[in-house]
């Protein structure tokens, strides 16, 4: 007989998950939690991470039947979702939300969760630990403390804290403050398990930047190596285990994982009959694409799904510039023609052409087809995918932090195309949006610009009249931004013109957009 559920007001935990059972809309844990013990630790355990490298190896711990990959989740800077966690034993739902159809599965994967404010010293002994294998990382964009030049900006409050407490770790100090960022802690985690006997490690990064591993190899090693010579031998002897005993791959991941809603959890609460305060929403697509460079054990992550690969890159780079770029100019353009979502964008005629004719046009001549993909296939499930009205991804929320997400997603690709002998005129339509977008947000009415150079963004362009007053006079200061916009598209004549002529473009598509209202 089945045990009748708790009301809703009683809260997913071990206790709780006994008295359920699975139904074609729930799926259980597909391994026992308590059977389970650390293996990874990931820093920046947010939705995404909960949503997609959490699901990968819970699948790929149930397939191999290896329980030794368990999840020690690292939070941000506050502790609210270790607040989520920590009263569910770490359980978690992820919503999966299809166009015609919901289902819920219940992870287990993450086995603890630690806030760095109070337990720095718990996550570098858990990094130390010879049964931790791997480190990964979702910390965004903004948390690799990069300057201008791409590399590790030793000037910031933060590295210069975090060096000082790395030099300290390595002279054998104990009871040290907290790090205060995900990379000082994974450092001194690092510079700790190689005081300890130095088992070999993998630094696994899964955020969007292009090759993320050699990135972060690149991070990692500039701190180590900023430590003053009064440790000197402690510094040499790390760098020199580093690098022979610490690999750093590439990966590439995508799935989308929106914010999750209060209609969301009223529908788990129908679907699971308990409160759970750490529910994600997701699509049903995932994919992970990894270089297969590990430095000891890892999960059978391919038999979840994963691709491993000599060579990421082409990977990355079609979904870069394919979904990601796609998704920023739907972002700035839906938000300025009034579209809340991504997927009320797509319901837009001229901006669903306007996102294909930029594909087929100034991105696939520019990559080459990764082994098992077709591109012009992976175009439509892109474009298919963001317009999935039940996933209520909103454009604001994807074109925050424009100024770090251009380089990657859409300037890399202007270059390419320039190198080719071409003006792409639907990317230089997306860097008009962005301007047009920076540009709404000034003044009183004005929407919040969520971007790290945003006072300097809203200084650039001036007024929120002035794209149409002085369109030259705008791009001329916006593309002068040197920690944007590289050398060879601020040189480019041809480009500069297209931004200026594309701002008018702007300006025609929203006027007609809202004529239409």
């Amino acid at each position: 007989m089945t045990a009748s559920l708790p009301p809703v007001s009683a809260r997913l935990s071990l206790d709780t998950l006994a008295g359920l059972s699975a139904t074609p809309g729930l799926a259980l844990p597909r391994l026992d939690p308590a059977s389970v013990s650390i293996g990874i630790v990931h820093f920046g355990i947010g939705a995404f991470h909960r949503a997609h490298q959490a699901v990968f190896t819970e699948d790929a711990m149930a397939l191999s039947g290896e329980s030794g990959w368990g999840i020690l989740g690292v939070t941000g800077r506050t502790e609210a979702v270790a607040q989520q966690l920590q009263p569910q034993d770490c359980l978690y739902g992820v919503l999966e939300k299809g166009v015609d159809d919901t289902q819920l599965r219940i992870v287990s994967a993450v086995r603890d969760v630690a806030w760095p404010g109070r337990d720095s010293e718990k996550i570098i002994d858990i990094v130390a630990r010879p049964s931790t294998h791997i480190a990964t990382l979702t910390i965004t964009e903004k948390g690799y403390l990069r300057g201008p030049d791409g590399d590790l900006d030793l000037a910031l409050p933060v590295v210069q804290q975090d060096l000082g407490l790395l030099e300290r770790e390595l002279g054998g100090e104990t009871g040290l403050p907290a790090s205060t960022s995900p990379l000082g802690l994974l450092v001194r985690g690092l510079a700790r398990r190689f005081r300890q006997g130095g088992k070999p490690f993998t630094v696994l990064p899964c955020d969007n930047l292009v090759d993320n591993g050699t990135i972060t190899h690149r991070l990692v090693t500039s701190l180590v190596a900023a430590v003053g010579d009064d440790h000197s031998r402690e510094r040499d002897e790390l760098l020199a285990w580093l690098a022979a005993s610490v690999t750093f791959p590439s990966t590439m991941v995508d799935r989308i994982a929106p914010a999750t809603t209060e209609a969301d959890r009223q529908l788990e609460g129908n679907l699971l009959g308990l409160r759970d305060e750490a529910l994600v929403v997701a699509e049903p697509f995932k994919q992970w694409v990894i270089e297969d460079r590990f430095a000891g054990p890892r999960p059978r992550w391919e038999a979840a799904g994963a691709i491993l690969t000599a060579d990421v890159a082409p990977y990355e780079r079609a979904k870069l510039r394919i979904l990601n770029a796609t998704h920023s100019m739907l972002a700035y353009l839906g938000a300025l023609c009034g579209h809340a979502t991504i997927a009320q964008a797509m319901t837009d005629p001229v901006l669903i052409d306007l996102a294909r004719r930029i594909i087929d046009e100034d991105i696939l001549p520019t990559l080459a087809t990764p082994d098992g993909m077709d591109l012009s296939i992976y175009r439509d499930s892109v474009l298919e995918r963001f317009g999935n009205p039940n996933l209520p991804h909103t454009t604001r929320q994807v074109a925050m932090d424009g100024s770090l997400k251009l380089p990657n997603r859409i300037l890399g690709t202007v270059q390419d195309r320039l190198q080719q002998g071409q003006t792409p005129a639907g990317l230089a339509l997306t860097v008009a949006a962005w301007i047009t977008y920076i540009a709404s947000t000034i003044g009183e009415g004005g929407a919040v610009l969520d971007d790290p150079l945003a006072d300097l963004l809203q200084a650039a362009v001036g007024h929120a009249s002035t794209v149409h007053t002085d369109p030259n006079g705008v791009v001329d200061r916006v593309l002068a931004l040197g920690q944007i916009f590289p050398p060879a598209v601020q040189a480019s004549a041809e480009f500069r013109q297209a931004v200026v002529d594309e701002l008018a473009t702007v300006q025609t598509i929203v006027r007609a957009s809202f004529a239409h209202v």
